[in-house]
């Protein structure tokens, strides 16, 4: 099994370092806003688009020329990394088994990030010294920017195939993505447990174990709007509309940091608990969009479907089901992904499907045979029987064998 991580360290940059990486972050986003500019009216015009080789040739003519000189000034391997992610992005638009969103100009200042594609270029010295013999921070080399310092807080286990460089919150990272070959693992464990995702509990398993909401969000609510307000009351772009605007974005940082803390708890704990998890194949992006409607036809209870949008948002579902997707498949179990359609109105003793068989948010009573449980473990036990009888994205129930239900 090829086994691949990434480890993410904070960079400690001199300021001529930290000049140097954002003039080459901006570089490659120039390059991308233009080739999807070119790519755009290439389609406007019913030409199709340009393949990677043909904007790659592009790239070569602006980087030798007078007007786009200055893109030589930066590393060329992100350049060409941006137009390959932007050549993919494209190709998944006009997938007609899935498409996906047509890819969008980039803004500065958000997700500001590179990619150095080549191994060969990326040189690490984890235990440098200094003129006096003394020990320093690690650092890691990077074509045009040199040695930078960084954070060392967890080992570099593998080979290392690429560095992504990254701005948030104020502060430089790099992500080290490594590669190692190891023997087919084999989970320790033989149980398989269904997960209802909610919003009254972040996960509850069809064991009865519940995990309680992530309030990251809504615990900072108030003081992130007051900080908002104060950001409104400046001059824009002035020297304190900018502090302001950096104080916001730390702090939403912070709450994106509190919940991801708090998602690889509860999928690490799941992933090495049970062999086999099966959730519901939720479509977040629908299930969160907006009720107001438009002007000849206003939605109804818009504040209240608001309310909800947040507190699902706030849970991080799809980074849930991502974490335990590659946790469980790092030690030999595996994620199933079911159909969502009534899974909280069934009785799994009669298999009567009826809505008023949940009375309320935490209640399931069967109307037919009378059967009581928690409404979300009922929900987690339906979800479970129906991904072990016609899981997705499996193409046969061999690789079971074994497992067993966790009890109820």
């Amino acid at each position: 099994m090829i086994l691949r991580k990434a480890v993410r360290y904070r960079l400690e940059l001199l300021a001529e370092q930290e000049h140097l990486l954002s003039r080459a972050v901006g570089c490659a986003r120039f390059v991308w806003n233009r080739a999807l500019a070119i790519q755009k009216s290439y389609l406007e015009h019913g030409c199709g688009i340009l393949s990677y080789v043909d904007m790659a040739k592009c790239l070569t003519t602006w980087r030798n020329g007078e007007s786009f000189g200055f893109l030589s000034e930066s590393p060329v391997h992100p350049q060409q990394q941006a137009l390959k992610f932007l050549d993919r992005a494209l190709n998944d638009a006009f997938d007609k088994k899935s498409p996906k969103r047509f890819p969008a100009f980039k803004k500065k200042g958000l997700h500001d990030s590179m990619r150095y594609p080549d191994p060969e270029q990326i040189k690490i010295d984890l235990k440098p010294q200094d003129d006096n013999g003394r020990s320093v921070l690690p650092r890691i080399f990077l074509p045009r920017i040199g040695w930078v310092k960084f954070r060392k807080s967890c080992i570099i286990g593998g080979e290392v195939r690429n560095v992504t460089v990254s701005r948030s919150g104020g502060h430089w990272y790099a992500a080290i993505q490594t590669e190692k070959e190891i023997p087919d693992p084999v989970h320790p464990s033989t149980t398989a447990v269904g997960g209802d995702r909610g919003v009254a509990n972040l996960l509850t398993l069809s064991d009865g174990t519940m995990f309680l909401p992530v309030t990251a969000y809504r615990d900072l609510q108030k003081r992130l709007a007051r900080e908002q307000r104060n950001l409104a009351h400046k001059v824009k772009f002035s020297a304190n509309w900018k502090k302001q605007k950096a104080k916001i974005t730390r702090l939403h940082q912070r709450i994106a940091e509190i919940r991801k803390t708090v998602l690889h708890q509860v999928s690490t704990v799941i992933s090495k608990n049970h062999a086999v998890v099966v959730l519901e194949d939720l479509k977040v992006r629908n299930m969160t969009g907006s009720a107001k409607g438009t002007v000849e036809e206003p939605g109804r209870n818009v504040r209240q479907k608001s309310g909800l949008n947040k507190s699902i948002l706030d849970q991080g579902w799809g980074m849930l089901k991502q974490m335990l997707s590659y946790k469980l498949r790092w030690s030999g179990g595996m994620l199933l992904l079911v159909d969502p359609a009534y899974t909280s109105q069934i009785c799994p003793v009669c298999g009567v499907v009826d809505a008023g068989n949940r009375p309320s948010q935490a209640v399931f009573h069967c109307l037919h045979c009378g059967h009581e449980a928690h409404a979300d473990v009922n929900a987690a036990q339906n979800i479970l029987a129906r991904g072990l009888a016609n899981p997705y994205g499996v193409a046969s129930t061999a690789g079971l064998a074994g497992v067993v239900c966790s009890p109820e």
